[in-house]
């Protein structure tokens, strides 16, 4: 594993078609993938089959231990936030929508502090307002909850 890098194994297979033809036109800063070319130049038929590759895969285990009331926490805010509506209810994700529950904590927390601080250009403003004002320490919470969720 690579730190700041999702994992991608379960993720939606529409999400990850979406995801690699973004970064593959350069819409979509990764610096992982832009670093080492890994995706310039593949077909669609490529990215279509690297997708349902990776969508069909099971999650790893990200083993951590669990702070019952930071986990808690996390989940209070997670439903007054309706996160699940677009997420679903076991944040297993959808169609676009990224499979949240089993994700790297790290990541989670980056990539939510990056939404509510530093929008990108042509990101998910929905996630943008969701995440307007919430504090470091319930965006921590919400990050724990959803990395331990299964």
């Amino acid at each position: 594993m690579i730190e700041g890098v999702p994992s991608i194994a379960g993720q939606p297979k529409v999400y990850l078609e979406n995801q690699l033809i973004l970064t593959r036109e350069g819409l979509r800063a990764t610096q992982v993938m832009q670093k080492k070319d890994l995706i310039r130049g593949l077909s669609d038929r490529d990215i279509v089959g690297i997708a349902a590759h990776f969508a069909q895969l099971p999650l790893r285990s990200m083993a951590a231990e669990v702070d019952a009331g930071q986990f808690q926490r996390g989940r209070q805010l997670a439903g007054k936030l309706h996160c699940g509506s677009c997420h679903l209810p076991d944040y297993r994700g959808r169609e676009q929508m990224p499979r949240l529950a089993g994700q790297r904590e790290e990541y989670l927390l980056a990539t939510m502090r990056a939404f509510r601080d530093n929008p990108r250009a042509g990101g998910d403003t929905i996630m943008t307002a969701a995440l307007y004002g919430i504090p470091d320490a319930d965006i921590r919470a919400m990050a724990h909850f959803l990395a331990l969720s299964r």
